[in-house]
């Protein structure tokens, strides 16, 4: 019998363009060699054109569902994206802290690409003093950075200031993502503050729509696998800046990243040595 992967909890909306939320990471998580399972924050009426509706799922449900997961398998690590509400944000942070769960990833999803609200302000309230104290890191984007601190986040001393501002609010390791700048640059830092800058080449690029859930959840299956932070965060921005960079066109708007560049090849090849007999 094969050795069971490790698995990868993640607790978000759904996408039903599959560029983000629970179905995209499920899909990143796959491709890293982890077991996904998920459980849905919201509804989404959306494409790659926008998100047009948002409902938050009943709260019972979204807790029962939890309880039933972690009662039947164990995860190794915990992804948090998009949550809706004020009452789901208090649910799952509720269920966090009385799970203590290992390495939680928190992505402090407050808007989609197309600009639509996805958390009010009483959840963005319980997301700054509930869900950030128990992740082992937050990783917003600059824009997210500036809401939650109430400061300018447009440039990297802008980000490195705000990030020991998210360690004042309770946050442990933080990860901003910067990539609105001339080079991608995200600045990492550390639980005792120790502050690394990692930049890449911008991608020109239309699909780019899930690039935040990639990275967290990213991050989230390299610390399943046993990796230190530093390490996971470098490779899922690679990971990120890959799945940019072989993207096919989907849709009208901004489409997805390809979360499965790496076996793009497979299914063909898988297909040939079928046909010829071969094992």
């Amino acid at each position: 019998m094969l050795q069971s992967p490790p698995v990868v909890l993640t607790i978000a909306g759904f996408d039903p363009s599959s560029g983000a939320g629970v179905s995209a990471d499920i899909k990143t998580i796959a491709a890293h060699g982890c077991y996904g399972i998920a459980a849905i924050t919201a509804l989404t009426v959306q494409s790659t054109i926008g998100v047009r509706q948002v409902s938050p799922v009943e709260v019972g449900l979204l807790r029962d569902t939890l309880e039933e997961l972690i009662a039947d398998v164990k995860p190794a690590a915990v992804h948090v994206g998009m949550l809706g509400s004020a009452q789901v944000a208090d649910t799952v942070a509720a269920f966090l802290k009385r799970s203590q769960l290992p390495h939680i990833v928190l992505d402090t999803v407050l808007k989609s690409t197309s600009g639509a609200n996805l958390l009010d302000d009483a959840g963005v309230k319980i997301l700054s003093e509930r869900l950030l104290p128990v992740a082992e890191a937050i990783t917003p984007n600059a824009q997210e950075a500036a809401v939650i601190t109430d400061m300018r986040v447009e440039y990297v001393d802008d980000m490195r200031q705000a990030a020991h501002k998210l360690h004042q609010m309770g946050a442990r390791a933080v990860v901003i993502t910067g990539g609105h700048l001339d080079k991608a640059t995200d600045v990492f830092s550390s639980a005792s503050g120790e502050v690394q800058i990692f930049k890449s080449e911008r991608q020109q690029s239309t699909s780019t729509h899930g690039t935040g859930c990639a990275f967290s959840t990213a991050i989230a299956c390299h610390l399943a696998q046993g990796r230190p932070l530093a390490e996971a965060v470098l490779l899922a921005k690679a990971y990120v800046t890959a799945a940019i960079a072989n993207a096919y066109p989907i849709g009208k708007g901004i489409g997805p990243v390809n979360h499965m560049y790496r076996m793009k090849n497979h299914p063909g090849g898988y297909v040939k040595k079928l046909a010829s007999g071969k094992d």
